[in-house]
């Protein structure tokens, strides 16, 4: 590869990393998509995250604090959904019983 090509190669990961964050993945889900839909050796994507933290190290603190928060807010609420659908399920048992 010509230093233009990889340059341009970079900028292409940089520009699918960035959609990753879009979908807010982490680094080794985003490593994971580029290898299974742009066939991008994982080492390429991972060596360009950690450049684009290096740079905007502000931004990636947020971020990942972002989906931490995100995460246990997801998982929050999957727990209220399922007590209410035990909840749901458990009066429909005691109504057959009734009956």
């Amino acid at each position: 590869m010509g230093d233009s090509s990889s340059a341009s190669y970079i900028r292409m990961v940089h520009h699918l990393i960035e959609k990753c964050i879009c979908f807010n993945l982490n680094k080794e889900e985003c490593m994971d998509a580029l290898e299974k839909h742009a066939n991008i050796n994982p080492v390429i994507t991972s060596t360009v995250w950690k450049e684009l933290e290096k740079e905007n190290k502000e931004f990636f603190e947020t971020y990942n604090k972002d989906r931490v928060e995100r995460n246990i807010e997801e998982e929050t609420m999957q727990r209220i959904q399922k007590m209410l659908s035990d909840a749901a399920a458990s009066k429909t048992d005691d109504d057959e019983e009734e009956g």
